[in-house]
């Protein structure tokens, strides 16, 4: 679990399964949104492991031009959100709320300002390496849940978004029901209907951007803060890789090509297990590093997936039909 906000102004503070690093600037205090920094770095993680062995040179910078295009669409869109501006190709500045000390007992939004444990996915349409197969499969999930008659197929567009809800504080996220969510937000009835609303029109600015740059926008996540005058402030890098699954003519555009990798070749990390088992995360197997061709392959790619998202350049990049080429070709060898 995460500790709670530092009082030293320039700390660092660890996130369970995030490649950013985040540095207070100015601690937040119960009536003051503080200011932080998030480095977005050139790591990756899957299957809740945290930081994997491998860096992919220029993600980092990536996701961060990304972010900051994504939060200046959302705002002209009327959302409101924590950036507040861009340091560094890598590096942004955000309002930054306290983290509550305990799940527990959740805080509410008159005790001043707060990031909610809390993450509220949205889905569009369930593409290959979706856990929703998974979860239908062992049947923590049915077809009504979503809305649906019977089992859908690899790849099906859903008939309209979905939104479920899951933690962003423990060694493993849990889904969540809806009342559960609300709890350990502490939002009242009014702020929880904002924070799914909020929550469905990030979806739609985002999707109709994917569409209109020729990508699928399949599913992707949101987090808020509830500020000291009670308004929620979209948080974190809504509609970058790392937060949604993005997908160019049948290929994913992000670390699902990296897990796959990992499960394909027999070296998954069992994080599940080994949490359960009880074993101390210092005695968990280091995971095993990609083939060597991977890396050069997922730069290309991070970089092409900006250009035609933002359509901004600043690599000599490729275009994102040549790179997702190249990875589907290192996918099937």
């Amino acid at each position: 679990m995460t500790a709670p906000m530092p009082s030293d102004p320039r700390s660092t503070v660890p996130v369970l399964h995030s490649t950013k690093r985040t540095t207070v600037l100015r601690p937040p205090t119960a009536t003051r949104e503080g200011v932080g920094e998030f480095e977005y770095t050139d790591r990756y993680s899957v299957f809740h492991y945290g930081p994997m062995p491998d860096a992919i040179p220029g993600k980092g910078e990536a996701a961060c031009r990304m972010a900051v295009f994504n939060f200046a669409l959302l705002e002209e869109a009327g959302v409101r959100t924590h950036f507040r501006r861009q340091s560094t190709p890598n590096r942004i500045e955000f309002s930054l709320a306290r983290l509550p000390e305990t799940l527990d007992h959740p805080p509410t939004p008159q005790s001043g300002n707060y990031l909610l444990p809390l993450q509220v996915l949205f889905r569009n349409e369930l593409p290959p390496g979706s856990s929703v197969h998974r979860r239908l499969a062992s049947g923590d999930l049915s077809p009504a849940d979503l809305g649906l008659d019977a089992v859908p197929a690899v790849g099906e567009r859903l008939p309209q978004p979905t939104i479920e809800y899951a933690t962003t504080r423990e060694p493993v996220n849990r889904f969540l029901t809806r009342a559960d969510a609300q709890r350990l937000s502490g939002l009242d009835d009014r702020l929880f209907r904002v924070l799914r609303e909020s929550t469905i029109a990030v979806n739609g600015v985002l999707s109709d951007h994917a569409a209109g740059v020729g990508l699928n926008h399949c599913d992707g996540k949101t987090e808020f803060l509830v500020t000291g005058n009670q308004e929620l402030l979209l948080a974190d890098s809504p509609g970058t890789p790392d937060e949604s699954r993005l997908m160019f003519d049948g290929v994913h555009c992000g670390k699902q090509i990296l897990r796959d990798w990992y499960v394909r070749s027999g070296n998954e990390v069992p994080v599940g297990r080994l949490i359960a088992d009880g074993v101390p995360r210092r005695q968990w197997p280091q995971p095993a590093s990609l083939p060597p061709a991977f890396v050069p392959a997922m730069t290309n790619l991070y970089q092409a997936l900006c250009e035609r998202w933002t359509g901004e350049h600043h690599w000599n990049a490729p275009s994102l039909e040549a790179a997702t080429r190249a990875v589907r070709a290192l996918t099937e060898e």
